[in-house]
């Protein structure tokens, strides 16, 4: 699991049919738990706005923790932060 900072949103029009209605935003991973990526794509299924930090699971974490096992999907935020002082 790792802790990011809601970027942006990414706006997608076509895509498989089991993510039509979700939400997507850009994830800039805190930089003491980047492993490679400075950034990722996450599923929002809970609502997280922009500036926010968020938990984000990968993986099959993600799939289950998004509550959707058979989407194609690698990272899903699964909780929002509610204080990040000392984060960055």
């Amino acid at each position: 699991m790792l802790i990011g900072k809601v970027k942006g949103s990414v706006v997608s029009t076509r895509k498989c049919d089991n993510l039509v209605g979700n939400k997507f935003m850009i994830i800039d991973v805190l930089e003491h738990m980047q492993n490679g990526a400075k950034q990722l794509i996450a599923i929002d299924k809970i609502g997280a706005g922009i500036g926010e930090y968020v938990l984000v699971a990968q993986g099959s974490a993600a799939r289950i923790g998004s509550g959707m096992p058979d989407a194609p999907i690698d990272a899903a935020i699964v909780g929002i932060i509610d204080d990040g002082t000392g984060l960055e």
